[in-house]
């Protein structure tokens, strides 16, 4: 199983860097677009929503302003960072894109309330692919995948993919934490629930 994930990998990761510029520039803007409308209907003003940034190929990755900066304007936004076990911890973003001070985060001399994604109203992830069934193929390493066991069934968990990517039969193995919907250029959201 793990070969045949790792191949899928590559053919995927090759179809996004093999997408020109500007139809990616224009899917991007559409995800975006998509991504608002969904997060205003669910999520209220000012709560917490997990993102991350994307990189390379990956849808959003081409926005100017960045994904969590547009973000950061509505909602308090949390970003991944890896840590050596291949978990992810979080942090505060704001919307100029500046990590949130810790020192101002609470009163003088008191530490601040650590970043959670469990107190997150929604959850924006990274994805190669997505199944029907909600099963996400990740880049390998199984860190969204530890955050996710971490975040309550009500919320709503949110892969964004260019529009080939959704329902791509992905092998489900035991660890794998599934999405409950995906947003594509083309198709918006789609609820897999």
């Amino acid at each position: 199983m793990h070969e045949s994930k790792q191949a899928a990998r590559r053919a995927l990761l090759d179809a996004r860097t093999a997408m020109p510029g500007e139809a990616r520039a224009a899917a991007d803007v559409a995800t975006w677009k998509a991504l608002r409308d969904f997060l205003i209907e669910v999520v209220d003003e000012g709560a917490t929503v997990a993102a991350y940034r994307p990189f390379g190929a990956e849808p959003g990755s081409t926005l100017e302003p960045e994904l969590p900066e547009r973000l950061a304007v509505v909602y308090r936004v949390l970003l991944p960072v890896l840590l050596p076990d291949n978990d992810l911890a979080w942090e505060r973003v704001e919307a100029d894109g500046a990590q949130e001070d810790a020192a101002a985060a609470g009163d003088p001399g008191e530490a601040p309330e650590p970043a959670r994604i469990e107190d997150a109203a929604a959850v924006i992830v990274p994805g190669l692919a997505v199944s029907y069934d909600g099963i996400r193929l990740g880049r390998g390493g199984g860190s969204y995948d530890r955050a996710l066991a971490r975040v309550g069934p009500q919320v709503p968990v949110v892969a964004l993919l260019r529009d080939p990517e959704l329902g791509i039969e992905v092998p489900a193995e035991p660890h794998d934490r599934p999405v409950t919907g995906v947003i594509t250029p083309a198709k918006g959201f789609v609820s897999l629930r």
